[in-house]
């Protein structure tokens, strides 16, 4: 049994769909509020897979993802930290990419946790998104969520998704490490180098800002109509790559 947990706070809005992906790549998911762990009511290491959804939590104030990071960079960090550093998962989608990021877990430079070195902010266009993208998978990168996937549709719904490293140097590390994972074929809100998702240095904490847990079946897809599909939707082998991963 492989235990993953999906945590929560007031706003987050994908934690169903993201529980019902991970059901169906093999996980026994959890839904449990980012108090319960403060609080010390329930303990991260009972669990191998953690995973921020997306939403807008706290209202997105201060910015997208700001308070919820803000909760784990001053209250769970070293728990985070340990939990990284014994071999488990991390998986931020969307709101859960710039929680990642705003508390410093992403990128995770030399095993550091609580540095930030990049951001979200507001795409280009000035305005929420709501559409279906396509990404491609950098070839070289290290992550484990992404063996095996060349590209994969699914839709993007975000407001300040547009990716930027604090300085070229920062990029440069990135490409250097094998951290860049997954571009926007159409770069749809100006991110940097069409980055659309990034790892730490152990490939094992990944953060992506469209939603493949909105495509785990080929009827989520706006082409369902006018092409014969696979019947189990493209995002869904992120998912059951963190799964293999664990089991072995």
């Amino acid at each position: 049994m492989v235990k993953a947990v999906v945590v929560r706070a007031a706003g987050t809005n994908c934690d169903y769909e993201t529980m019902h992906a991970l059901k169906l790549a093999g996980f026994k998911p959890e839904l449990v509020h980012v108090n319960e762990f403060i609080q010390k009511k329930k303990k991260l290491s009972e669990f191998s897979l953690l995973v921020v959804p997306g939403g807008f939590s706290f209202g997105d104030y201060m910015g997208s993802g700001k308070v919820f990071a803000n909760k784990l960079s001053l209250k769970m960090n070293r728990e985070l930290t340990d939990f990284i550093v014994k071999g488990n998962l991390v998986l931020g989608i969307c709101n859960g990419f710039q929680v990642l990021v705003k508390a410093g877990i992403l990128p995770g430079f030399g095993n550091v946790y609580n540095k930030q070195l990049t951001t979200l902010t507001f795409n280009n266009s000035g305005r929420f998104q709501d559409e279906w993208i396509r990404l491609n998978t950098v070839k070289k990168n290290n992550c484990v969520f992404a063996k095996g996937i060349e590209s994969f549709a699914c839709p993007i719904n975000h407001g300040e998704g547009k990716f930027i490293p604090q300085s070229k140097d920062i990029l440069k590390k990135l490409y250097a490490n094998g951290q860049v994972v997954f571009k926007y074929e159409n770069n749809p809100n100006g991110s940097t180098d069409d980055i659309a998702g990034i790892c730490d240095e152990t490939g094992r904490v990944l953060g992506l800002m469209p939603h493949p847990e909105k495509h785990l079946s080929s009827q989520n897809s706006p082409l369902s109509t006018r092409l014969d599909l696979e019947e189990e939707g493209e995002g869904l082998q992120l998912f059951r790559n963190a799964f293999g991963y664990l089991k072995k």
